[in-house]
């Protein structure tokens, strides 16, 4: 069978066990909602599209946000053969398959178009497969994707292809479809003379979470609860208690293995380290409401507290195990509190990043600077052998000392004269920062008395 053949229309409106987002897709740019700087007049995209001179394309971008509408819109528009298929549903073998038809198609000059859904899901080795016919010219690629090109396609086939990149839509757009469907008497609602207020439209899109297709089945379920609560097949209402029936509960934009699981990690750590509490609870919320395991956000919670707090105040470490571990032992929901009064207790804590830049400092030297054997007077001395060869001699023992601070270098000589550790005004690092200059202070005055230099007057 070949895979040119006729594909059967998505267009006809009598056929209702479509869904109705899928009913109410979209046919030309001109219904199409949403993505203005992409197919506003004049803007690159609908520019290459009337052209018919799309080349390959990559749509970037949420749920929901138009990525396989518009590559059904180029089908529509362009004179090229168009083939659909899904990433989730293929192989190699079947994509080898359009390969050698499309090159076949090519000799008699028909071009052709391969629209991916979902192509990150392709491996490399599959996504390899494309790349000759997309030199060649024998394919025009358009993917869709909700993950970041940059990370889930490979190089070589990101540099021959455009990204667009789909943002999620608007309330107002949303609520502009909704409307749209419930008017609509022949791929729509608007059969059933369904009533709606604005503040349930709004409500509904506020819950979408910039997904037209969420709100298109939450309003389908909505209809569907509303005709039947009414007993009547036309003239029924769509209220706020169905709108929450049909919802259960929120669409919220999360992949646990994807980019918004990062940039929403990045948020929560940024709004801590800049001492917000309100965004960092915020944040905090986005995830677990999302289905983030919490764990991971307790590792990350303690991160934080060594990272941008750290001897600032040196209780944050041990209030982020403790949040750990009550996750661990009352699990969730109740586990949410111990996370947010970790995320609001760093927030608020001083700041330090002091330990942070000191240890970058010290793995930089030791990748760097040559590993010279510890000092012999550093040596533990257990043998006579090692005795005689010289391990632990002129080691000072601090609680024998003034002071408690002996005058004995401890650092390799190559890095002698080197200063890690620089803590900061903030919180407890204050006092620390004050031990550690009377220490240096005394260190260099000790050192002086070795050499037989004259002491300040402060020592006489």
């Amino acid at each position: 069978m070949s895979l040119f053949q006729n594909m059967p229309s998505r267009d006809d409106p009598g056929d209702r066990t479509r869904p109705l987002a899928d009913r109410m897709r979209p046919r030309t740019l001109d219904e199409f909602v949403g993505q203005e700087q992409l197919i506003g007049p004049g803007k690159p995209l609908r520019t290459q599209i009337e052209r018919d001179d799309t080349g390959s394309l990559i749509f970037w971008g949420p749920p929901g946000t138009g990525k396989t509408t518009l590559a059904q819109i180029i089908a529509r528009m362009t004179k090229a053969e168009f083939i659909e298929f899904s990433a989730v549903l293929v192989g190699i073998k079947e994509i080898k398959q359009v390969m050698a038809d499309a090159e076949r198609a090519k000799q008699y000059g028909t071009r052709t178009i391969v629209f991916i859904d979902e192509i990150h899901r392709f491996n490399k080795a599959q996504q390899d497969a494309f790349l000759p016919h997309v030199e060649k010219g024998n394919i025009r690629l358009i993917g869709a994707t909700t993950e970041n090109p940059s990370f889930e396609i490979i190089s070589a086939l990101l540099s021959r292809s455009r990204v667009y990149v789909l943002k999620p839509l608007t309330e107002d757009q949303i609520v502009l479809l909704l409307k749209r469907a419930l008017a609509d008497e022949e791929r729509g609602l608007g059969a059933m003379k369904l009533r709606a207020s604005e503040e349930v439209l709004r409500k509904t899109a506020s819950y979408s979470s910039g997904d037209a297709r969420s709100a298109y089945n939450v309003l389908e379920v909505a209809a569907t609860l509303a005709r039947g609560r009414a007993g009547k097949e036309v003239g029924a209402e769509i209220t706020d208690e169905l709108i929450q029936d049909a919802l259960q509960k929120r669409v919220l934009l999360y992949d646990k293995a994807g980019e918004e699981h990062y940039n929403l990690i990045s948020a929560l750590h940024k709004s801590v380290r800049n001492s917000d509490p309100d965004a960092a609870l915020y944040w905090l919320g986005r995830m677990l409401e999302a289905g983030e395991d919490p764990l991971y956000i307790a590792r990350r919670v303690v991160r934080m507290a060594v990272e941008d707090i750290g001897l600032a105040d040196p209780g944050a470490l041990s209030l982020c195990m403790a949040a750990r571990d009550a996750v661990d032992f009352i699990g969730m929901p109740e586990g949410n509190l111990a996370l947010a009064q970790a995320a609001v207790y760093l927030a608020l804590a001083p700041k330090s990043n002091a330990l942070y830049t000191a240890y970058a400092a010290v793995q930089q030297d030791v990748e760097q600077t040559a590993a010279e054997p510890v000092p012999l007077h550093l040596r533990n001395a257990p043998t006579s052998l090692m005795k005689g060869l010289g391990y632990g001699r002129g080691y000072e023992y601090a609680h024998d000392v003034e002071g408690k601070i002996a005058d004995m270098q401890c650092l390799p000589d190559n890095l002698r004269d080197r200063v890690y550790y620089r803590p900061t005004n903030e919180g407890v690092e204050k006092q620390m920062r004050e031990r550690l200059e009377d220490i240096r202070r005394r260190r260099s005055q000790a050192e002086k008395g070795a050499r037989g230099l004259p002491k300040t007057e402060s020592q006489a």
